[in-house]
């Protein structure tokens, strides 16, 4: 383990954070209602301590070795939630306890998108700001941002890339520097923010909401500048922009760089996780969209398909944007929609959840082991797109799947330890461990409510989902730590 070599790292990367709070100062100036103060001494702070951490260690050079990659990035992402909170609990506008702006920080940072503020609308335009755009710095990982320019300051990358990247595929390069895969992500994600915030604007957001919308779009986040979140605006063509770039944005990013770059559609037609992802998402709106109208909770069938539509591809991308109070829905509907965020957005995209991919290889094992019982002798690989899957991979993901089970069941009983219901507990922790955000019960609107115990249970559980289990736990197997 490279103490030195970590510390100057993770110092070299809060200087570069600290440099991302200069938008939140320029919108206090712009908009002169409060903020200015905070954000340039949390800046000022926080490139200090970066300074502080990297001097001593500047001229350590070593090849940054697996472990040392899983460590830089949790210790960078809980260094990071830290960091990120402080603007918001010196914010004299929002009166934060540590806690909660803790909680609200890794909130933004893991795109989970649950919130303990209300009264957004009057917040100053520099804390909602700072909120979007932590959403979309964690949106694609700010680890992957690094390591575009970490090769510029003589340090390795793909070390950081394997622990970061969403998937259960993390070797996978779109160019032959790892580098250059990180600024090619960070080029297609970028264009479909600013194509998303283009489009909000011609829907009817003015500028500021329109690039503060497009950040936690394509971030997959749902935090909004409004407590109504996009209800507030009741805008049809604004709901239709939302839902496209939600859409857009739960497909592997790798399938949008090979398209763009052989200018054809068919890498999507030819990607089974992309097919069964938009198949999912049909399906949901399907039924949504009949129940709905079936038990007449709404007018018509075009509303009923609207509000269907809106809020099935919402919480199944694992987005949380609300035009409705779906918790409020009839019967089984709002459960559908939490076991929908289960499964999440593709690989390699900005969603959360188990991935679609997993979904996949979890349901063609399942049939393999149930043919296996007509034929035991018979061999069968699990075969995606006409090629046999590794049995390393199938393995991997049946063990992700198990954590993930265990690790859910453990924070939702120990949230019910702590006092909290069964439907609260469960839709919580579904909600954070997935990234998602909106739950039922208690916190189907807000987790202001929440006590502070709860909080960092759920914390810990935003962290746990963001960086897909293995990589987090690992740092508690005493093989980890073993020399």
């Amino acid at each position: 383990m490279h103490t030195k070599l970590i510390l100057r790292i993770v110092g070299l990367l809060l200087m570069v954070f600290s440099l991302t709070l200069i938008p939140p100062i320029l919108i206090a100036l712009v908009y002169q209602d409060g903020g200015l103060d905070d954000f340039i001494k949390s800046m000022i702070g926080l490139f200090l301590l970066g300074v502080i951490m990297w001097y001593p260690t500047r001229n350590n050079h070593h090849e940054l070795k697996i472990r040392d990659g899983f460590l830089i990035v949790v210790i960078f992402w809980t260094a990071l939630g830290f960091a990120g909170a402080i603007p918001m609990y010196f914010a004299s506008n929002t009166f934060m306890p540590p806690t909660d702006a803790i909680f609200e920080s890794f909130s933004a940072l893991t795109t989970t998108g649950a919130t303990v503020l209300t009264s957004l609308d009057t917040l100053p335009h520099a804390i909602l700001w700072y909120r979007q755009q932590l959403q979309w710095l964690g949106g694609m990982g700010i680890i992957v941002l690094a390591v575009a320019i970490l090769p510029m300051l003589g340090i390795g990358g793909m070390q950081l890339y394997r622990a970061e990247a969403p998937g259960p595929v993390k070797d996978s390069k779109l160019a032959p520097r790892i580098s250059e895969t990180a600024k090619a992500l960070w080029l297609i994600y970028l264009g479909l923010t600013l194509a998303c915030a283009f489009a909000y604007w011609v829907a009817g957001m003015n500028w500021f909401d329109a690039f503060a919308h497009s950040f936690s779009t394509v971030a997959i986040g749902g935090f909004s500048t409004h407590d109504l979140s996009i209800g507030y605006y009741n805008n049809v063509d604004i709901e239709i922009v939302a839902m496209v770039f939600m859409y857009l944005a739960g497909i592997n990013f790798a399938l949008h760089f090979t398209a763009f770059r052989n200018m054809s559609n068919r890498p999507y037609l030819s990607d089974p996780e992309f097919k069964v992802y938009t198949g999912i998402l049909l399906i949901g709106i399907a039924i949504s969209t009949l129940y709905l109208h079936y038990k007449g909770f709404y007018s018509d069938w075009t509303e009923s398909l609207r509000y269907a539509a809106f809020q099935t591809i919402s919480i199944a991308t694992t987005t949380g944007f609300t035009n409705a109070e779906f918790a409020i829905w009839p019967a089984f509907l709002p459960v559908m929609f939490i076991f929908m965020s289960f499964i999440g957005g593709s690989a390699g995209s900005t969603a959360g959840g188990m991935k679609v991919i997993r979904f996949i290889l979890l349901a063609k094992q399942g049939s393999r082991e149930i043919k296996r019982l007509l034929h035991p002798n018979a061999i069968m690989p699990v075969k995606l797109n006409g090629k046999a899957v590794p049995d390393r991979v199938i393995s991997a993901v049946w063990g992700f799947f198990s954590l993930y089970v265990v690790s859910f069941i453990g924070l939702m009983v120990l949230l019910m330890m702590l006092g909290m219901d069964q439907v609260t507990a469960f839709s919580a922790v579904a909600a954070t461990i997935n990234n998602l955000g909106p739950g039922l019960g208690d916190v189907s609107t807000n987790y202001q409510t929440l006590t502070s115990p709860m909080k960092w249970v759920l914390t810990f559980a935003m962290l746990l989902g963001r960086l897909e289990i293995f990589t987090l736990l690992v740092l508690f197997t005493a093989a980890f730590w073993r020399k």
